[in-house]
């Protein structure tokens, strides 16, 4: 799991030219069955973004939870506002949210954070989306 997982985010990441040499490390630390949710289960990851680091306009097909562990981010999804969160801070998207911010605020430091997903059983953790076709 944890291999295929880390072979997702690093074609997320070769797919964008903004990522470059800068990049993610994941690690998967949990995948449940949700047996009281048919079709469902859960994950939960933890992302360290390099100093400079951001994510291309994705999407989870998820209800998404994140806690920053160390850093900072900056975190926004389609039709909401770019937050800045801090070590403590929570973001939350939903199944149908467009991720179309995500970077490391800090071009010097790291930044940490897990997130726990609630999402189809099987499906990938995100989806790279083709800004061609974003929604406006």
């Amino acid at each position: 799991m944890m291999s295929r997982l880390n072979r997702q985010f690093a074609v997320l990441f070769l797919m964008t030219a903004s990522a470059t040499a800068q990049d993610a490390s994941v690690t998967s630390l949990l995948s449940r069955d949700l047996p009281e949710l048919p079709g469902k289960e859960a994950a939960m990851i933890e992302v360290e973004y390099a100093p400079g680091a951001r994510d291309p306009v994705h999407r989870h097909d998820a209800h998404g939870f994140l806690y920053v562990l160390e850093g900072t981010v900056m975190m926004q999804v389609q039709g909401g506002q770019e937050v800045r969160l801090t070590v403590g801070e929570t973001f939350y998207e939903g199944p149908d949210d467009l991720h179309v911010v995500g970077r490391n605020a800090s071009e010097t430091e790291p930044a940490r954070f897990l997130v726990f997903l609630i999402k189809k059983k099987g499906a990938p953790i995100l989806t790279v989306e083709d800004q061609r076709k974003q929604r406006p």
